[in-house]
Order: structure tokens, then sequence, then C-alpha cells
């Protein structure tokens, strides 16, 4: 329920900004810390979504659900393109790879004013859902908090089936040992690849919903820092849990909302509780409460 946030001081479109942001953290994990490797341009991905979402509702129809799946469709397939470039790739490498492609997106959409807006931003208005029988307003803040948990639920439900399937089980393998994975005849490659894509698959859903739950989207969506938030919000939940991230963002963009209306300063507590963690309990919050109750 959204009135959960009231307790910490929030609002619902706080609590459907952690559903969202949970679920991008969530999607990252997928990939860093399910399959082992270190990936900072997941940012990419999820601003290209929420722009080709913005740019779809403002500029060809005015339709939510056209403009969802335009959306994710291009944060998806701009994944794809990307991961097979960089699926041969590991280690630094591999991290400042993903860097440097978030960062081309993040310059085209930064000097391309004419139809991102430059650093201003592209502002669109999200539309009613025609159900045919009915009229979904998803304008309210607590409507879309339902409709961003539909879609939470829908991605959760489908990451847990994909981790505990024969695909997932390999991901595992290769990110315990990535030579012995060869050994037994895996084509690492290749499912590093199709990881990569789903991962961006989930974090191109989140986009979507994110630029439509401001009505706005702007070039620091697709900015390596973004990706780093993804990344840290996942070791101080626990990078090796399912849950942990989503914890982590609820952590993290709490804080965020609270602290910078008192510092502008505030991501220097943020950094604090990071090393904390790092230092004290490096399997995350989630794991430290495993390791309590075992």
């Amino acid at each position: 329920m959204p009135t959960w946030i009231s307790h910490v001081g929030g609002y619902t479109d706080l609590g459907t900004r952690v559903l969202i942001i949970g679920l991008a953290a969530m999607a990252t994990n997928l990939l860093v810390g399910h399959s082992g490797v270190m990936a900072f341009g997941h940012a990419a991905y999820f601003g290209l979504s929420a722009y080709g979402t913005g740019l779809f509702i403002k500029y060809l129809l005015p339709s939510t659900p056209l403009g969802f799946i335009a959306g994710v469709l291009l944060g998806t397939a701009g994944g794809a393109i990307i991961g097979y470039l960089l699926a041969k790739l590991r280690g630094i490498y591999f991290a400042l790879a993903t860097i440097a492609f978030g960062q081309v997106f993040y310059f085209i959409a930064f000097r391309w004013n004419a139809v991102t807006g430059g650093d201003n931003g592209l502002t669109f208005q999200r539309q009613p859902i025609d159900l045919g029988f009915t009229t979904l307003s998803i304008t309210s803040s607590q409507v879309y908090y339902y409709l961003a948990l539909l879609a939470f639920a829908v991605c959760a439900a489908l990451m847990a089936i994909l981790l505990r399937s024969p695909f997932g089980h390999t991901l595992l393998a290769m990110r315990e040992n990535e030579r012995r994975a060869r050994f037994l005849s895996i084509p690492v490659n290749r499912h590093l690849w199709i990881a990569y894509t789903i991962s961006c698959l989930f974090v191109a859903v989140a986009g979507s919903l994110y630029g439509m739950l401001n009505n706005f989207v702007s070039p620091h969506n697709l900015h390596w820092t973004q990706s780093g938030d993804f990344v840290l919000m996942a070791v101080i939940g626990g990078m090796r849990s399912f849950w942990g991230p989503l914890l982590g963002a609820a952590i993290f963009v709490v804080l965020q909302d609270q602290l910078s209306s008192l510092t502008d300063n505030w991501m220097f507590f943020i950094g604090v509780i990071f090393v904390l963690v790092v230092l004290f309990i490096p399997r995350g919050i989630v794991g430290l409460m495993q390791r309590k109750t075992s």
C-alpha cells in the first residue's frame, strides 16, 4: 500500500519512485550480482527508454501504452546492440566500455536540443489509458503507484523465474568460475550477451515508468553517475541476494529525499553508509539479516 511511505515522512510519488528505482537496481544486479561482471552503463538504457516514451507521446501519438512499449523496445534494442559489442570483454575493460558507451548516449541527448531539449530536458504528459469499457486516469499519483506496483511485480516474478531456470544457474556458474564454465562447453560470451540484454529490458521498463512518473526526462538520467547509484544500491542491500537491491534502493531514495531538503551535501551521508557497508557488512544488509537468522 502507498500509505507505508507516510511512516517515514514520505508521500505517494516517493513510494512509486522507490519501486521504479528498486526495479532498476534489481535489473542491474541481475547482471552485476548474479553474472559477476561489473557494469556502469545501465543508466544509458534507463534514460534511453524514458526518452523513447516521452518523444513518442509528445511527437507521435499521445498514447501511454504505446509510448511505454516504444520506450522499452528502444532501451532494450540499445542494450542488445551494445551488449553484443561488449560480450568478449572482461574485468576493468568491460566496466570502462559500459561507461564509454553510456556517455555516448548522454552527450547525444545533451547536444540534440531540437529533439531532446538538451540540458533543459524533455517535458511531456502521460495520458489516460483507454480500456474500452472505461478510462483509467493515471494522472492520479495513487493510481500510478498501483500501475508501477503491477509492473514491478511482473518484472520481479520474471527475474525470479529466470534465476531459478537452467539459464540462471549457468550465470551463477559463470560468476563463480568462468574458466570451468568454458571447460564445460558453455558458450560464455553468448550467455553474457543474453543476460546483458535481459538486464537492459528490465531497466528499460523502469526507465519508461520513471519518465512517466515525472512527465519529464533529462540527460542526467543517462549519465554514468546514475548507473553508479544503481550499483551502490545493490551493494548496500546485498548484491548476491534477490531483494537486496530493492532494500538498498528504498534506503537510498528515502534518504536522498529527506537529506536533500536539509543540505546540498546529502551524498556525503550516502557515501558514509556505503563505506560502512563495504567495510563491515560486505554482503549487504540482507546478507547481515540472513546471517543473524541462521
